[in-house]
């Protein structure tokens, strides 16, 4: 499991995205909506190259079992840096599905703590 997520950012770091190990039916979630499919991933990679390439990625947390990871991670883009915490599940040896919980933008005004 851990050398299937270690290619899925390597080949994201190499910009080799057209080899990503992911299934046919592969499911993306995150903040940003779910994408169903392959081919309709890759495509959505493919019209928004500047928003999904170029990434330099820290991986701070790891957890891996049989068919299913947790990976913690800061992405940085030149400017622009993306804390994210992504589930990996995994059948036949390719990714199946990731949830990803991103840190998207700033907290809206009427959702931050306030102070004692």
């Amino acid at each position: 499991m851990e050398k299937l997520v270690t290619d899925w950012f390597d080949k994201w770091s190499n910009g080799d995205y057209l080899n990503l190990p992911i299934s046919e039916s592969f499911k993306h979630t995150s903040p940003f909506g779910t994408i169903e499919g392959k081919k309709a991933y890759l495509d959505l990679v493919e019209k928004n190259k500047d928003k999904f390439l170029g990434y330099s990625f820290k991986i701070h947390d790891a957890i891996y079992e049989n068919e299913k990871a947790c990976v913690r991670y800061t992405a940085r883009q030149k400017d622009f840096s993306l804390d994210v915490s992504e589930w990996y599940h995994v059948k036949d040896k390719l990714i199946e599905e990731i949830i990803a919980y991103d840190h998207i933008g700033d907290i809206h005004e009427d959702r931050k703590l306030k102070g004692n």
